[in-house]
């Protein structure tokens, strides 16, 4: 990857970070499931009518909104209403090595041994920062694992796709999540539109910054960086995420930051900077 590259991965990585602030602090206004819904509105609505594509395109963008959609940001969402958002960010986390996993099995990209165990530590300081004491139930772990899991799949449908503009992907991907999101906001969330006559800035600064920043912004610059680079050296600087998001979380919610976050987080940070080494090139002759 080129300078400018890994400036644009962190710079995308810090501003999900500061969308799961945001959320957390909307959902407490504004229910999970229809904040995803609203999110999803708002990017249809702006990108749909400017962008077009093909039919040859439209089960892989319906793929995505399902993987991406439902999944990702959907089970993400709930999560965030329950536990802390540095926790999720952890947790979320989980979905890099498992991309860079797939990756490796689906585009045969050569991995290497110092990769390898870049990614084993990273996922070892996952699991350090996961065992402190706001590690969350079985239910909030299953939400947030799924949605990992979602995002990493993603990932990989957007290298298998046919070539898609990526602020084509993002709308589309947006509108054909809306009738997920809607079905699940009426059977899920009783009330839930009730909500909204209550909800202050917090919930309706969610929504947009989400949608605006998050999505059109953030995600079009991730899906181009996939585009021109291979998967394992784009994923890894999502896993900075927790190291902003904790920061994050102590600054606004003052979630405590124990040794166990100190130690993964500088765990994680030393597996990120393995796995993004340049390979070395055997020498001819």
């Amino acid at each position: 990857m080129s300078l400018t590259d890994k400036l644009l991965a962190a710079a995308v990585v810090a501003c999900w970070s500061a969308n799961l602030v945001l959320v957390k602090l909307g959902v407490a206004e504004i229910p999970p499931l229809l904040m995803s819904l609203l999110r999803f509105m708002l990017v249809a609505a702006l990108l749909v009518p400017l962008k077009r594509v093909s039919r040859r395109q439209l089960p892989w963008i319906l793929l995505v909104s399902v993987t991406f959609g439902a999944m990702h940001f959907g089970f993400l969402f709930i999560a965030l209403g329950v536990t802390e958002a540095g926790t999720s960010a952890v947790l979320v986390q989980l979905g890099a090595p498992i991309a860079s996993l797939l990756a490796c099995l689906v585009f045969r990209e050569p991995l290497g041994v110092v990769r390898a165990a870049g990614l084993v530590m990273t996922v070892v300081g996952v699991v350090v920062l996961a065992l402190g004491p706001t590690f969350p139930g079985p239910l909030v772990l299953g939400l947030l694992v799924a949605s990992a899991t979602g995002w990493a799949i993603t990932n990989l449908v957007v290298k298998l796709m046919p070539p898609i503009d990526a602020m084509a992907l993002t709308g589309w991907s947006a509108l054909f999540a809306i009738p997920q999101m809607a079905l699940a906001t009426a059977l899920f969330e009783d009330h839930a539109w009730a909500s909204l006559a209550g909800a202050g800035w917090h919930g309706w600064a969610a929504v947009v910054y989400s949608a605006l920043v998050s999505s059109v912004l953030a995600y079009g610059i991730w899906y181009r960086l996939l585009a021109r680079n291979a998967v394992n050296a784009v994923v890894p600087y999502s896993m900075l995420n927790p190291v902003f998001a904790i920061g994050l979380g102590a600054l606004v919610f003052g979630e405590t930051v124990p040794a166990l976050k100190l130690v993964g987080t500088a765990l994680i940070l030393a597996g990120v900077v393995l796995v993004l080494l340049p390979r070395r090139t055997p020498a001819v002759g």
